[in-house]
């Protein structure tokens, strides 16, 4: 059934003040849109969500204070119906997914893919889920109590979002403002810095090499000494990767410790 004119509260929490107007500009078209808050930081949006009311929250993955998935978590039993998760790194729609989001948006994202995502939202909404899936603080739970080490990667493709487990990954290699993930002999690109997906490997299986280059210890074969206090990787397939200068260390803790 269609909700009445105006009905539907909407909350946007994101740090970016251009990102909040993009998308106030997008809801104040939609003629179910009314009441529209605005929080610059998870610790505000936290606080509007204990509030209560809101049918639908854009709620941005990486804010100052605390983070999307730490305000969802504040704000508890006053969960909103539909949750929007809106982020720049792919990698992050599976925690999206995992605590039922309506939908994710990767940034920058166009009108059509936003409607496309608000659709789903009040879809959901109509369809009686005012409250949100009572399996969400739980799940919340299990994510903040977990290391934050990826499982899976989200990809994108012409067929649409994919997941690769990272056990699968072989090495990654930084690509300007991608990471490229070599699985056998498919390339996938990820839109994240190196920085940023190297911190969220599990360093018990992921080693990082070069500062270009991380590698899957469970398909290394050979290490052997290289020129200039470098070494030479060979991986499962024959694959060779030359480490860095400044990973010496890194490398010499892996001959000395191979298990």
């Amino acid at each position: 059934m269609k909700r009445p004119a105006g009905s539907l509260r909407a909350l946007i929490a994101d740090d970016e003040t251009l990102a909040r107007q993009g998308i106030r500009m997008l809801l104040d078209r939609d003629g179910e849109i009314g009441l529209i808050e605005e929080a610059g930081n998870g610790k505000r949006a936290a606080e509007l969500m204990l509030d209560g009311g809101f049918d639908l929250v854009f709620l941005d993955v990486q804010m100052p204070e605390i983070d999307g998935f730490a305000a969802l978590r504040r704000a508890g039993a006053e969960l909103p119906g539909a949750v929007i998760f809106v982020t720049a790194y792919d990698h992050y729609a599976v925690e999206a997914f995992e605590v039922n989001a309506a939908d994710y948006l990767l940034k920058p994202f166009t009108p059509q893919r936003f409607r496309q995502a608000l659709q789903r939202a009040k879809t959901r909404i109509r369809n009686g889920s005012e409250g949100t899936d009572a399996r969400v603080p739980a799940v919340l739970e299990r994510i903040a109590s977990q290391p934050a080490y990826l499982h899976r990667i989200a990809v994108r493709g012409a067929a649409g979002t994919g997941f690769v487990d990272t056990e699968d990954v072989d090495w990654l290699k930084a690509a300007e403002n991608y990471v490229e993930l070599h699985v056998g002999p498919a390339c996938h690109l990820v839109e994240a810095t190196m920085a940023e997906i190297a911190k969220r490997l599990d360093p018990a299986r992921f080693i990082r090499i070069h500062r270009s280059v991380i590698v899957n210890a469970a398909r290394i074969r050979t290490v052997r000494p290289a020129s200039h206090s470098e070494y030479l990787v060979t991986l499962a397939g024959g694959l060779h990767l030359r480490s860095g200068r400044t990973y010496r260390e890194t490398m010499q803790k892996l001959i000395s410790n191979p298990f």
